[in-house]
């Protein structure tokens, strides 16, 4: 009788919790602030065209099945002008496949993105178009010439949806210490990088954190990437209420950082904010995951775990969330696929806990000044005992 009487508490505790979740939910805009997205899946197109590729005399790895690995050993069995032929024929599929040297794909990307700023001229140009489909052009240009701009390096591009790219702030290639932004919500092509709230960008939190590491390590080699590599929630609706997206991505990542381990780049750690921390959850059991010297949630909702164990990681696991921030209002349940579960900064998640006193809202966390960024920053260089 004790036992039914704990498990009804039990119960009753998460359905209050899921119902307070919609609740939340609604004051902040509820179901109609948020737009359902169709995740992007599978490699980048032209997939087909580079299976039915033959010019080399060898079967090229097929983007959709090949590990990171493989694909390592088969580029550098090829000469430069083989690897370069490849870039010129299938520039999204090379700028895109996990395995392959940073340079190789900063080379296709260039490609890939002039190619898609010429079209998108064309469009807005075209006096047969729309006026709202010219002016969505134009913008789309000026975000591809964008990244086009001496000393960015575009380590993945994909155009399909609302856009993805991951990009690199520093030499990836001689990197030290690594580290790995995965954002949360409302994050694509557009709003990869931005003037207003820039530390709520990837753009913007890698180049801060970039900055920090300079300063704090001078000399040191290091690598900070932005992966804006998976479709994210827009707004507040079902798709940031459940996992559906999360599950997407999350085998995107894993096999990103796998595909770091293949080139040789150190263990990185992975900075999770928002929704991200979700998509970081489900990945660190990937089958395909590289490995991970430490993971870092911030601003979470929750990773669809109950505590540290259940990541099945070695890495170090670490939470922040400041005392402003929102997304402490928001219950953590998970019932019937909606909410994300525990918090990782609950002592009983098990996570150690980042001090983030000096971080303002939910976008604050890697803004200079603040102590969270220096936390980070002690993190990615590995310098443990200097973590608050």
């Amino acid at each position: 009788m004790t036992r039914l009487r704990t498990v009804t508490r039990r119960g009753r505790r998460t359905l209050l919790g899921a119902a307070l979740a919609l609740i939340v939910a609604a004051g902040t805009g509820g179901w109609a602030a948020g737009t359902a997205q169709s995740a992007v899946t599978g490699p980048a197109p032209g997939a087909a065209a580079w299976r039915a590729d033959h010019s080399l005399g060898v079967r090229l790895p097929d983007p959709a099945t090949a590990r990171p690995a493989e694909v390592t050993r088969f580029f550098t069995s090829l000469t430069d002008r083989q690897r370069q032929a490849l870039v010129a024929r299938h520039p999204l599929t090379v700028g895109n496949l996990d395995g392959i040297p940073p340079a190789v794909r900063y080379a296709a990307n260039s490609r890939a993105l002039r190619a898609e700023r010429d079209r998108q001229l064309a469009r807005a140009a075209d006096p047969a178009g729309a006026l709202q489909e010219r002016r969505q052009a134009r913008k789309a240009a000026a975000r591809c010439a964008s990244l086009l701009s001496p000393g960015r390096h575009v380590l993945s591009y994909d155009p399909r949806g609302r856009g993805q790219v991951a990009e690199v702030y520093g030499d990836l290639a001689t990197a030290e210490h690594t580290a790995v932004i995965v954002p949360g919500s409302d994050i694509d092509l557009a709003t990869f990088d931005r003037d207003h709230d820039p530390y709520g960008t990837p753009a913007g939190m890698a180049r801060s954190l970039r900055t920090r590491l300079a300063a704090d390590a001078p000399g040191t080699r290091t690598a900070v990437i932005a992966w804006a590599g998976y479709t994210t929630p827009v707004g507040i609706g079902p798709d940031a209420m459940t996992g559906r997206l999360a599950d997407a991505g999350a085998p995107r990542l894993a096999r990103f950082l796998s595909g770091l381990a293949a080139v040789g780049a150190p263990d990185p750690a992975v900075l999770c904010h928002s929704y991200g921390s979700v998509v970081c959850g489900l990945a660190a059991s990937q089958p395909a995951h590289g490995n991970v010297a430490d993971l870092v949630f911030f601003g979470s909702p929750g990773v669809r775990r109950d505590n540290v164990a259940q990541l099945h990681t070695p890495a170090r696991v670490w939470a922040a969330r400041d005392a402003s921030d929102w997304i402490g209002d928001v219950p953590n349940v998970e019932l019937f696929g909606l909410g994300h579960g525990a918090d990782p900064t609950e002592p009983a998640f098990g996570a150690r806990r980042v001090s983030a006193v000096r971080a303002v809202g939910h976008t604050g966390y890697l803004a200079p000044g603040t102590d969270s960024l220096r936390n980070f920053a002690a993190i990615v260089l590995g310098r443990y005992g200097a973590v608050r």
